[in-house]
């Protein structure tokens, strides 16, 4: 079996695409499942996350002798790619990642299709290696997202409850289509994942209402991700794991019955499309 590919995205910022890309990466190691986390952003937030994971598991700070861009350059993603504990693994970002569609336009000048292609040709060795390869992109109509989306089988959006975001998410959705018909991509949504701006507040219900109109109950997932102070908390100290963390608390836990919850259901939803 080779891996599936899952592009977690929306055209809006801040809506979570970075901490649920990694916290259900996080849960699917836990489950078993060897998974690579494709950090596409520049920015480079959820490689940030897994390194302060892997420090706080290992007491080291990780070097690398190589960056994103420098094994794109050579045509070999398998260098450096980092093993942050048993089960997960992270490609990367660095700030050179910027240059990605300027390094593309010189290799490629004459084809955009080739392009957009090229990351999906870097990844196929690393699909015989892995059970799942989840990316995070930016929150943009790029390359990036473009060169993701081509390579993947599903994409998740993440929609936060705010009318921005729902706002972002339907145009991504259009997009979609732009790209399926553009590029003769073949991928599928594999469904919408709301979070919560506020618990229960009555703007974050209406959105939600909102969504489920526009997209449909059965794309909607119906674990909902919750506002937790305590997954801020892990952008600055790493993950929790709370079996075999001493520290972990209260509040630890419940941020991992959420995500086993919601790494469930991603399941049951990916065995249902791929059953059809």
């Amino acid at each position: 079996m080779t891996a599936k590919i899952v592009t977690f995205g929306n055209f809006k910022g801040g809506t979570g695409k970075t901490t649920n890309s990694a916290m259900i990466g996080n849960e699917l190691a836990n489950q078993g499942y060897k998974t690579l986390l494709v950090d596409l952003d520049p920015q480079a937030n959820a490689t940030s996350l897994y390194l302060l994971t892997k420090q706080r598991l290992e007491g080291e700070i990780v070097k690398f002798d190589k960056t994103l861009m420098s094994a794109i350059a050579d045509g070999d993603l398998s260098e450096i790619v980092l093993n942050v504990k048993e089960n997960l693994f992270l490609l990367p970002s660095f700030a050179d990642f910027t240059s990605y569609p300027l390094f593309l336009e010189k290799k490629f000048p004459d084809s955009q299709f080739k392009r957009v292609s090229y990351l999906s040709e870097l990844l196929e060795p690393l699909k015989e290696k892995f059970d799942f390869i989840l990316i995070d992109v930016p929150p943009t109509l790029s390359t990036y997202t473009d060169s993701a989306l081509y390579g993947s089988d599903y994409t998740i959006i993440v929609l936060q409850t705010h009318e921005r975001s729902l706002v972002g998410a339907e145009a991504y959705v259009k997009y979609l289509q732009e790209l399926i018909d553009s590029y003769n991509a073949d991928f599928d949504i594999l469904g919408v994942l709301p979070v919560l701006l506020k618990n229960n507040a009555a703007v974050d219900l209406s959105t939600l209402e909102n969504a489920t109109a526009s997209f449909g109950e059965s794309n909607m997932f119906q674990t909902v991700v919750k506002n937790m102070e305590r997954l801020k908390r892990y952008d600055l100290i790493g993950i929790v794991d709370v079996d075999k963390d001493d520290s972990a608390d209260m509040h630890d836990r419940r941020v991992a019955k959420l995500y086993s919850n919601v790494t469930q259901e991603f399941l049951d939803r990916l065995s249902k499309k791929e059953e059809v």
